[in-house]
């Protein structure tokens, strides 16, 4: 490799260094800028976070692998280049299974197995501490035979450090990072994050940046198995109150008789079984913040009690005329269209108005593109640990059915699907398939058991058989007539769910409600 080779590809990196740009547009220049340098079939950088190794950018690699966490006991190789602190190679024949094994692409295929390859890889230090590491991966074994091959890369490291902490700089990750790794330290398993970088998980993930840096009240709403627990998460964790306990409570599943005992607490013989006083989730949450999960299931006189916390702090314990003070900040989240409750009656306007004080509306999965697959590697990576196996991998059939699959049950649909394929793949592996030292699952279409894509189907309505196929009066009141029949079919099935009617004539709710109004629909 010639001087001007080096510096072909290494200025341009030099020059970034000055730029502001996107952060995943900086890692795959880099990674770019690496393959140019070095002829690698598979780079990536990945990310420490505590004892897992997080993919930040990858290229080479199977798209889902972005999804995954690596966790250092599982995966010896990471383990080595992080103990070894420089470059290193691992030989071709090196006993070491391979983290990417059935994750490295061919021709745009995934290879089922990497039985002789040549790997290497190095740590990243920033500020003496290491950051991640960046790996390496030829298909052609002793492709990196070569001494200098260790020295280039090496030394691009720290040109790749400084790049790293452009990024950080530029989009303030030290501070979370910090905080991120301290809590992965402390914890067996990776906490569970927001994925996804579709166009509309960036609107949302500003968003929570937005509101988490004050205290008002949020709503969040979307489908159920969106991800809402998650997101109330994100907002505590990156607002001021992040040291202060994130309380959570599910209002569809505390008994009527319960609920205002949960919420504020109670006095020792309040009511029968109260054998001691107790503190409830508002005082539990002091200073810090209380999700209401489910929150349209709560009644209307419990409702009322908790517009006087929210408005004023001021909370009695039940059976206590003693008043407590709270500085508590609210996040809820339902499923439910309030505003259509609050128009039903079953929800109170004032309540409604307290909570709604900066709504976040959740994408749906089929929203979100190709977040698909990454998400399906983050959970594909969940089960290889739990399961103990050498890995995880899709076929590329199996990939194209999970893109097509518009996803009703959404994120959580995904999971469980994703678990059970797993568990299918295992029951029909020939036993002694178990006793390989890389034991790669492939998970089919079968296993996966997606539904079949469903063609858009005309929606019907009951007609008297007396009514003409066309009517008298015209084309244009012919067709209004078949517009009132099919919104007040819908609204009818979903028993007056402005929301849900929608969804299924495939409308806005706002542009649903002004077509029923110029109907002369009026609301049931």
């Amino acid at each position: 490799m010639t001087a001007s080779h080096i510096l072909n590809a290494v200025i341009p990196l030099v020059a970034d260094l000055a730029q502001d740009m996107p952060e995943r547009e900086r890692m795959r220049r880099l990674l770019a800028a690496l393959r140019n340098l070095l002829p690698a079939d598979a780079v990536a950088l990945l990310r420490l976070e505590g004892e897992w190794l997080r993919p930040m950018a990858i290229d080479g690699l199977v798209p889902d692998t972005l999804g995954r966490r690596f966790r250092l006991s599982d995966h010896p190789r990471f383990a080595k280049l992080l103990a070894a602190g420089q470059a290193m190679r691992f030989e071709p024949d090196s006993p070491l299974p391979d983290p990417y094994d059935g994750l490295v692409a061919h021709q745009g295929q995934p290879i089922a197995e990497l039985h002789v390859h040549d790997c290497m890889g190095c740590v990243l230090q920033l500020s003496g501490m290491p950051w991640g590491l960046l790996t390496l991966d030829a298909l052609e074994p002793g492709r990196f035979a070569d001494a200098n091959s260790l020295a280039l890369l090496q030394a691009f490291s720290n040109l790749a450090a400084a790049t790293v902490a452009t990024a950080e700089r530029v989009h303030q990750l030290s501070q979370l990072a910090h905080s991120t790794q301290s809590a992965a330290t402390h914890a067996s398993t990776p906490q569970r994050e927001l994925l996804g970088h579709s166009p509309a998980m960036r609107r949302l993930q500003k968003d929570i940046a937005l509101i988490a840096s004050s205290d008002l009240s949020v709503l969040i709403t979307g489908e159920t198995g969106t991800g809402k627990e998650l997101v109330a998460q994100a907002v505590h964790a990156q607002s001021s109150r992040t040291k202060r306990p994130l309380v959570s409570i599910n209002c569809a599943a505390l008994p009527d008789n319960l609920v205002e005992s949960e919420l504020f607490g109670h006095v020792r013989g309040a009511f029968t079984g109260a054998q001691t006083e107790r503190s409830g989730k508002f005082e539990q949450a002091h200073q810090g913040t209380l999700f209401l999960d489910e929150v349209g299931e709560l009644s209307l006189p419990v409702q009322a009690k908790l517009l006087r916390v929210l408005q004023s702090g001021q909370l009695q314990r039940l059976g206590s005329d003693r008043e407590h003070h709270v500085d508590v900040r609210v996040i809820a989240a339902t499923n439910r269209d309030l505003a259509a409750e609050v128009a039903a009656g079953r929800m109170r306007a004032d309540f409604y108005h307290r909570l709604n004080v900066y709504p976040l509306q959740l994408p749906s999965l089929r929203e979100r593109d190709s977040d698909v697959l990454l998400l399906a590697g983050y959970f594909l990576e969940e089960n290889r640990s739990r399961l103990q196996l050498g890995g995880l991998r899709l076929d590329a059939a199996a990939q194209s059915a999970l893109l097509k699959h518009d996803w009703p049950g959404n994120v959580r649909e995904l999971e469980h699907l994703i678990s059970r394929a797993v568990l299918k793949a295992l029951s029909r592996q020939d036993s002694s398939a178990s006793r390989g030292r890389s034991r790669i699952l492939t998970l089919k279409v079968d296993d996966l058991e997606v539904p079949p894509v469903k063609s858009p189907q005309l929606l019907t309505v009951n007609r008297d058989e007396s009514t003409p196929a066309v009517a008298t009066e015209g084309l244009r009141e012919a067709v209004a007539e078949h517009e009132r029949q099919l919104v007040q079919a819908s609204l009818q099935r979903h028993q007056g769910n402005w929301a849900a009617a929608a969804r299924e004539l495939k409308l806005d709710r706002a542009n649903l409600q002004r077509l029923a109004k110029r109907l002369g629909i009026e609301k049931p």
